[in-house]
């Protein structure tokens, strides 16, 4: 196949083009419940997002996810955006509910992630705290998957200027210097001093709280899914030359940062004007690709 696919249409109907056991990471943002209107002229019926209810939308936007566990290898990994919607002033906890109705139908959780968003739009509310984070779970289809730890490693805190323990660098290679009597007592290499086998040098395991901005394009007129977010998924769960999904395309973020990491991408896009801004700007990131492939050369 070429680098990258698009397909116009409903996700269900669209599924058929792609083989079972192809994909190697998914990796979506769906619409959010009662957030946005993305067609006002001539909404198709399939849009996720316009149900009446919680319960509907949950149900509705299981039924879509599940037809994807076909398509991604055993050794895949699925990674699920969702932001919540408040309704009759309560808080619905949509990710919630739909990440429980994944697990009740097969698929394991393994990780929930905050997304901090750091430039979270300001509110008006007075009566409760602004919302500022969304979530974004990872799920698997096999208890055996492949993750890539180290792509995806953050800076050690303890050491610099974060970190809140005694005694700074002092501590390394000194036998019984670990300050933490509690926490460290059973780890062997602390207490022996062996503090350069604790650490990995490419960094700290990632953690559960990503602090990333909110992404933007100009092309719309709409916060997009940040890349940031999407390359440290794709990083984590796919090698160079594996299949990326993005059931959910809208304006081609996953597709860009696919194309970007040496992946292939294959999107599907229910309304054509998003399928048509998705596909310029996944084609542009293949010409720019090409184009500095060529001059390195």
């Amino acid at each position: 196949m070429s680098s990258y696919r698009l397909y116009h249409g409903d996700l269900k109907c669209s599924l058929k083009h792609l083989k079972d056991n192809s994909v190697q990471c998914i990796v979506t943002s769906p619409p959010y419940f009662g957030h946005r209107k993305y067609e006002t002229v001539n909404p198709s019926k399939m849009e996720i997002g316009r149900e009446t209810s919680a319960q509907e939308y949950v149900e509705n936007l299981v039924s879509y996810l599940n037809c994807l566990k076909p398509k991604l290898k055993s050794t895949g990994l699925f990674w699920l955006n969702l932001g919540d919607t408040y309704r009759d002033s309560g808080l619905q906890l949509i990710p919630s509910r739909v990440a429980l109705a994944l697990v009740e139908s097969g698929w394991i959780l393994r990780s929930d992630v905050i997304w901090n968003k750091t430039n979270a739009m300001p509110s008006s509310v007075k009566n409760r705290p602004t919302v500022s984070h969304e979530y974004l779970f990872m799920f698997s289809k096999s208890s055996t998957y492949y993750y890539d730890s180290d792509s995806i490693r953050e800076p050690h805190v303890t050491f610099s200027e974060k970190s809140k323990m005694k005694g700074g660098r002092g501590h390394f290679f000194v036998r019984n210097g670990t300050p933490e009597n509690g926490k460290n007592s059973g780890n062997a290499n602390l207490h022996t001093g062996r503090w350069d086998q604790a650490f990995h040098p490419l960094g700290r395991n990632k953690r559960t709280v990503w602090e990333i901005p909110l992404g933007k394009f100009r092309g719309s007129h709409f916060a997009v899914f940040p890349e940031k977010l999407v390359d440290l998924c794709i990083r984590a769960s796919s090698k160079h030359g594996d299949l990326v999904l993005d059931p959910f395309t809208g304006s081609g973020t996953t597709g860009v940062v696919a194309i970007r990491s040496n992946r292939k991408f294959v999107g599907f896009e229910l309304y054509k004007k998003y399928k048509e801004m998705a596909e310029e700007r996944i084609r542009t990131e293949c010409d720019s690709k090409n184009h500095r492939s060529s001059v390195a050369n």
